[in-house]
């Protein structure tokens, strides 16, 4: 029978945790898939003039869709959704879904057809310094017109996704990355050799993902009697509210990537290379956020948002608290690891087929430069929802917009001595998104905190002496029992995954050992009460 009037409860304190292992475990499996499709790309066409071209007709819909689907849509649609829920009528909860489908899909219709009849325009303004290259500009427009109607299918999928985690079923949108992983897999696998140019195989195993990641959320929401029967109609009170709350808040909870797409802009005017080694070490940086940072923030939205519909403010400061300890126990240690070890973990994944020494060096500096500012991403995740739940987009705009304007002038400071001294200016990008990430972290947190939305819970002195402590005495491990950096590059491809496993297994284990033996347990990082 459809429950989609079901009224979904609001997560006791383990329900919380065990939400947000579910997302978590799926989310591994994708992000180890997509690790596994890196290492394939990264083989297939290296750091290639090609390899930039993709990279950038991969990274306009994919940056769309965050905006749309994971980032400002969603921040403004489930609280909009957790008031109709509350309200208890399954009819209501459906018109919107129906209109919202319509009303979506149809400007992301518009907005897909127009970008791929303007694909030599949508090169330019994303990627000016191909202007003057015209075989990697040609090659860029042509794979943009088959990549871009990812953008309405996956954008869908996120719409559908959220409406599921509404409903507690976290499992399934949290699995469906998997399946982009395992189309671009085939495509440069498989697919590949039946191209005259093999790198578009790459830009349609992106299409296909998408219709099937779509097609993928329906029977869930069948079950829920919700699948969207789209209805245009803007006029309707939900659509306006949640376009209302949307419009500014493209800005305030998207800032992260659209520094991002800012750095890709201007690494098209750097050597070529550039877009690619940001790519890979970005992918291995948005690791430790991917898995934990984004489950720990899906999870949480739904529950703050019915929080404040309920107006427990008490439960909803612990839900955020509970939330900052979890992505700094996870955030600290990931950070000073892939610092600490960026060079064997690119080599280990990467430093095969295309894809040389002299990529992985400047991979790797870049890698430890988004490290820096990776705690920030993380906290961004969690902080953010803590503004939209309660439907204040103002404060995470005027944050937003800081950051961003911090950022492009950091662009400027950071990448033009790098370039001209080292020839190293993509590093300069990377730090500059990091140092702009922790700006606005910081800014959210003080903002939630004059607020009065969230006060801190006692004990935080105490967790952050054994945090700091703790990931020292791994840091100090890793270092001591680490192999020279050339050996591994000497090495087969199984030793250097054995090699691999093994350092970071001992400083994991020397970690939470430290951990115990300073005294912290799972008591200490209980979900809260619902009460």
């Amino acid at each position: 029978m459809a429950d989609g009037s079901a009224k979904s409860p609001v997560q006791t304190g383990p329900g919380l945790l065990r939400s947000s292992a579910v997302v978590g475990t799926m989310t591994t499996i994708s992000r180890v898939l997509g690790l596994l499709r890196d290492v394939v790309i990264a083989a297939f066409i290296g750091a290639s003039a090609n390899a930039d071209a993709f990279f950038i007709a991969f990274k306009i819909p994919n940056f769309l869709r965050r905006l749309f689907a994971e980032g400002a849509f969603s921040q403004a649609f489930v609280p909009v959704l957790a008031d109709y829920k509350k309200a208890g009528s399954a009819a209501a909860v459906k018109a919107l879904v129906d209109r919202v489908a319509g009303v979506l899909g149809g400007s992301l219709l518009f907005v897909t057809a127009l970008s791929m009849l303007a694909a030599p325009l949508v090169t330019t303004i994303f990627a000016p310094g191909f202007v003057g290259q015209p075989e990697k500009f040609l090659l860029t427009t042509e794979m943009i017109r088959i990549t871009f109607p990812y953008l309405f299918l996956i954008s869908m999928t996120g719409f559908c996704g959220a409406i599921l985690n509404s409903y507690g079923r976290f499992a399934v949108p949290a699995f469906t990355p998997v399946f982009l992983n395992l189309s671009l897999i085939f495509a440069a696998l498989v697919a590949a050799p039946w191209f005259e140019e093999p790198v578009f195989a790459l830009a349609w195993g992106v299409l296909l993902a998408g219709v099937v990641q779509l097609l993928f959320q329906l029977p869930s929401l069948y079950k829920l009697d919700l699948v969207p029967r789209p209805i245009w109609d803007s006029s309707d009170e939900g659509v306006r509210r949640i376009v209302k709350l949307m419009v500014p808040a493209l800005f305030g909870v998207s800032v992260s990537q659209i520094n991002l797409l800012l750095d890709t802009v201007l690494a098209s005017f750097l050597p070529t290379g550039s877009i690619s080694w940001l790519y890979y070490s970005d992918r291995l940086a948005e690791l430790p956020l991917g898995i934990f940072g984004i489950a720990i923030a899906t999870v949480i939205l739904p529950n703050l948002s019915a929080h404040r519909a309920a107006a427990r403010e008490t439960s909803f400061s612990a839900t955020l608290d509970w939330a900052l300890r979890w992505v700094l126990l996870i955030g600290v240690p990931s950070a000073l690891a892939l610092i600490l070890l960026a060079k064997p973990i690119l080599i280990t994944l990467f430093e095969y087929g295309a894809l040389n020494a002299r990529d992985v060096d400047m991979s790797a500096l870049s890698l430890r430069a988004y490290s820096l500012g990776l705690i920030a991403f993380m906290l961004v995740k969690v902080l953010a929802p803590g503004f939209y739940a309660r439907k204040d987009t103002a404060t995470p705009v005027k944050i937003g917009i800081i950051a961003m304007v911090a950022n492009m002038v950091m662009n400027l400071l950071f990448t033009l001595p790098l370039m001209y001294l080292w020839n190293i200016g993509h590093v300069g990008l990377a730090l500059a998104t990091s140092v702009a990430a922790i700006l606005n972290a910081g800014l959210l947190l003080r903002g939630l905190l004059r607020a009065g939305f969230y006060q801190f819970q006692p004990g935080w002195t105490v967790y952050m002496l054994r945090l700091l402590l703790s990931t020292a005495c791994m840091g100090a491990a890793v270092l001591l029992i680490s192999p020279d950096s050339s050996a591994w590059s000497e090495w087969r491809w199984d030793q250097r995954i054995f090699e691999l496993v093994l350092l970071c297994g001992a400083g994991v284990g020397v970690y939470f050992t430290c951990h115990l033996l300073l005294g912290t347990r799972m008591l200490h990082l209980r979900a809260p009460s619902t009460h």
